[in-house]
């Protein structure tokens, strides 16, 4: 039995071509109906979705029309209906970021792919990193820290020479950004269920902003971030294009 099936495109030129071109040719439903909603773009408007239909919990398949492919199935106009039956699913479980702000304001957001610490001012910022309660670096001199889940660990986490984590592996990466002191340092794996703690050292006078995904916190004092099982996300794949194998391939490009 086929899918109720929703499109929805980003603003690019090819995502919008592409949403005419299949909404044409196959029957669609609101999001709110849909038994599989397909995504044209890229990986931002990919992790967008992703976010925009969290609480919903229905199946995105990608397709890609956008800049950035990783998370996304190849466009083809035929057999949609017969992809989305046939893909197979992958769970991913976000993280929760938790930020104080100068002026005690509490911010939580959802991150799919990473949480990243930036410096704000052309001075290092100065961290302070906790984990499950533990002091384990004093103070980080750096342009900034990220935690990557094992899905965003070929985006920003490897861009800072962070690990590639396969999905099963049931770990987090702690990496850092252009560390100064100490200067060896290369970052951590983590379990899963860690809870790690960033309070800014001298915050004030070095300004630091954390970005869960997409959603940007300035100024903060202080970020704890710990992954969430009690949220799901169903991302959809083409058997031949399935994530588990692309973050395994990814190990051995060069």
């Amino acid at each position: 039995m086929d899918r109720k099936i929703a499109i929805v495109a980003s603003d690019a030129e090819a995502a919008q071509a592409a949403l005419s071109e299949l909404v044409g040719r196959y029957p669609t439903v609101d999001p709110s109906e849909a038994d599989a909603i397909v995504a044209l773009g890229g990986d931002g408007f990919m992790l967008q979705t992703l976010h925009r239909f969290i609480d919903q919990g229905t199946p995105i398949y990608g397709v890609h029309r956008g800049s950035i492919g990783f998370l996304m199935n190849p466009y083809r106009v035929d057999d949609l209906p017969e992809r989305l039956n046939h893909a197979e699913a992958v769970t991913l479980h976000p993280l929760v970021m938790t930020a104080e702000r100068g002026s005690g304001e509490i911010i939580r957001e959802l991150a799919i792919n990473e949480v990243a610490l930036l410096r704000q001012s052309p001075q290092m910022a100065k961290i302070r990193i906790t984990v499950d309660g533990i002091q384990r670096l004093e103070e980080l001199m750096c342009d900034g820290v990220l935690v990557a889940t094992p899905a965003g660990s070929t985006a920003y986490n490897l861009s800072a020479h962070g690990p590639i984590i396969p999905l099963a592996t049931g770990v987090l990466a702690l990496t850092p950004i252009s560390p100064f002191r100490p200067r060896r340092w290369r970052g951590a794996i983590l379990p899963h269920e860690a809870v790690v703690r960033f309070d800014m050292v001298e915050g004030a006078k070095r300004p630091v902003s954390v970005s869960a995904d997409s959603s940007e916190v300035r100024d903060v004092l202080s970020v704890e971030v710990r992954e969430t099982r009690d949220v799901s996300l169903h991302v959809l794949f083409d058997r031949e294009f399935n994530l588990q194998e692309r973050v395994l391939q990814e190990q051995f490009e060069g």
